[in-house]
């Protein structure tokens, strides 16, 4: 049997802009996002609790794959307390409802990249990928010219799934807001 090789050397440079090579960032890149003084829409941070936030992908392998996580930088679900735990697994519920609700998607696939050899860009600050799915979305694959096909932008995302989020978290265009 032949293994064949799919090359995504886009990768490459989107991780190797994400870390901060002299040290002097304090935190996680998502605990500095959530620090970022710009709005949640700017940020696009969907939902948050007390404990967790939901976040999209600035590079997703669909329209609307948002990222659920703890406030806390920690790698593991190990590290996480009993309260990070239940909220996290509470809030990527609530994400996949939001998916389904604001996006009208097919499916949800969940999933968790623990480690660095795990295949995970950011294995600093445990992140729980909940990925929307349509018959006939490609499996995730870029069909040619390191080229994907999103037929929402992020904000459009950011709004729809702010919209489907359980517990009603409306968004920002229906407040006339910005800024949430």
């Amino acid at each position: 049997m032949t293994l064949d090789h799919l090359w995504s050397t886009w990768r490459s440079n989107y991780v190797s802009t994400l870390g901060d090579p002299q040290g002097d960032a304090e935190g996680t890149l998502f605990e500095r996002i959530l620090g970022a003084p710009e709005g949640d829409r700017e940020k696009f941070v969907v939902a948050r609790g007390r404990r967790c936030f939901a976040l999209l992908n600035l590079f997703p392998y669909t329209a609307g794959h948002v990222m659920v996580l703890p406030n806390r930088g920690v790698a593991g679900l190990d590290d996480l307390n009993d309260e990070e735990f239940a909220e996290l697994w509470a809030m990527v519920r609530d994400a996949t409802v939001a998916c389904r609700e604001g996006l009208g998607c097919d499916a949800v696939n969940v999933g968790v990249n623990l480690g660095p050899a795990a295949g995970g860009s950011q294995s600093d600050h445990l992140h729980v990928h909940v990925v929307p799915r349509w018959a006939g979305d490609a499996n995730f694959m870029t069909a040619t010219a390191d080229t994907r096909t999103l037929p929402v932008s992020l904000p459009e995302a950011w709004d729809r799934l702010r919209a489907g989020w359980p517990g009603g978290a409306p968004p920002a265009w229906m407040k006339g807001q910005a800024n949430d």
